[in-house]
């Protein structure tokens, strides 16, 4: 069982990322915050691992912080969720915002999630709202990302996530007008704000 990597991140998308640990590449699978966070290509990576085997599959889910880890598991564990959607939930929204949904039965906020339906929504809300009692929130860093080529990874993640390339364009460009040149997290946002809009919807993609 895989529980941490170390190496050189020798490729880096929105939803998944190769890290080198010796000449042995392992493709790893990352919510949208831990992409933020990592740095460059071909610097040293830290990942905490969850290791999921089913029958003759065997995939790696990374994060950086063990607070995420932690909560992906938590995930895991309400009905119906398995880790593709808990990596998406967890791409959806961050840690400080699904908590208080969660807590508060937001069913509304959940749903606009891509993937988590109202069943689903209720389910993690019965669920886990009392382990979340007992879960101590740290204050997490922003994400550091340059400016250029923001707006490009902003619509390379909302495609990932399951929306058509058009409306994922479309959406970012009204995240930066709203938002103005931001972070990465904070024009994905944004973004998925404005997705999750009653005349978007129609736009969202089936995968």
């Amino acid at each position: 069982m895989i529980g941490q990597l170390r190496g050189r991140l020798a490729e880096k998308r929105p939803n998944q990322v190769l890290v080198d640990v010796g000449g042995v590449g392992y493709v790893v699978q990352v919510p949208l915050s831990t992409y933020a966070a990592l740095g460059d290509l071909h610097t040293e990576v830290t990942l905490l691992i969850y290791t999921h085997v089913r029958e003759d599959t065997l995939a790696l889910y990374g994060f950086v912080s063990a607070r995420e880890k932690h909560f992906f598991e938590m995930l895991l564990s309400a009905s119906g969720v398995g880790p593709a959607l808990a990596l998406k939930i967890l791409s959806g929204m961050n840690v400080e915002e699904l908590v208080p949904a969660i807590r508060g039965g937001d069913l509304g906020r959940l749903t606009k999630i891509p993937g988590v339906g109202r069943k689903t929504a209720e389910r993690i809300v019965v669920e886990l709202k009392d382990k979340l009692e007992a879960m101590t929130l740290e204050a997490e860093k922003p994400a550091i990302t340059s400016p250029a080529g923001v707006e490009a990874d902003v619509i390379s993640a909302l495609v990932n996530l399951g929306y058509d390339a058009r409306a994922a364009e479309s959406a970012a460009a009204e995240a930066k007008r709203e938002a103005g040149t931001a972070n990465f997290e904070k024009l994905l946002r944004a973004a998925l704000q404005a997705l999750s809009a009653p005349k978007s919807r129609s736009a969202r993609g089936t995968a």
